[in-house]
């Protein structure tokens, strides 16, 4: 799924569909082939990944459409409540509507959903242990991923990410980057990246570098998503968020 402003810069998010559940939402401007979609496939329920707009940001569809929605209680108290959106988030991925209907609560015996904090607070990702197949929301990205948002917490991920590796998945679907190729490797790339850059950066703070000074030596020049996020995504702010977790 994607938006005429989220193709031009190459953003996109996909959903799946597994043992009759549908992983993930989508965005509030994709809202009526969302709806199109879920009255074609008619889920037995859907699992939710977290609260953030392009995942969860149809929820109040399909909880009008009367399907049962799994999601941890942190997910539903923030799409019950949403968070106001920097302005390039509402033009790429749309404003949700607050989840105002009540929702038919749903599980699964094949699919859990494991909690994987550090992306957001309220991140899980979904695991099928039979296929050994995760579902990974936004938890992996890429291997080397320098920007930063305000809810990010990188140890956090990194533990996250050891975890979801700790579970010997033969398969893992990224909400962003499709299939994964060797996922168990992959996970693990990324949480060494990314210890060795807090390490990197830690150091530096421990010397009085500013966070701005310390982000351009570890992690480079900021990239299009500081512009097009107006900052809210930046490596200044990956740095500020090590510095969060020290204090």
């Amino acid at each position: 799924m994607s938006s005429v402003v989220g193709r031009s810069i190459g953003y996109d998010v996909s959903a799946y569909l597994v043992r009759g559940v549908v992983v993930d939402l989508g965005f509030p401007l994709v809202a009526r082939a969302v709806g199109r979609y879920l009255t074609r496939a008619r889920p037995d329920g859907i699992l939710i990944t977290h609260h953030h707009e392009d995942h969860g940001g149809n929820a109040e569809l399909a909880a009008r459409m009367g399907i049962p929605i799994g999601a941890s209680d942190a997910t539903v108290a923030l799409l019950q409540v949403p968070e106001r959106l920097a302005l390039h988030r509402r033009v790429i991925w749309g404003n949700p509507p607050p989840l105002r209907t009540p929702i038919k609560r749903f599980s699964s015996d094949a699919l859990r959903l494991v909690p994987t904090p550090g992306h957001a607070p309220d991140h899980h990702i979904v695991w099928d242990a039979e296929r050994e197949t995760i579902f990974g929301g936004d938890l992996f990205l890429g291997v080397k991923v320098r920007a930063a948002h305000s809810d990010e917490r990188p140890r956090e991920l990194v533990r996250s990410l050891r975890h979801a590796a700790a579970l010997r998945p033969r398969r893992f679907f990224d909400a962003h980057r499709g299939l994964v190729r060797d996922p168990v490797a992959a996970l693990a790339a990324k949480a060494d990246w990314l210890d060795a850059t807090i390490g990197a950066i830690e150091h530096r703070i421990a010397e009085g570098w500013s966070d701005r000074a310390i982000a351009r030596a570890v992690l480079g020049r900021e990239d299009l998503a500081y512009y097009v996020s107006r900052g809210a995504m930046s490596r200044v702010g990956f740095v500020a968020r090590v510095r969060d977790e020290r204090s």
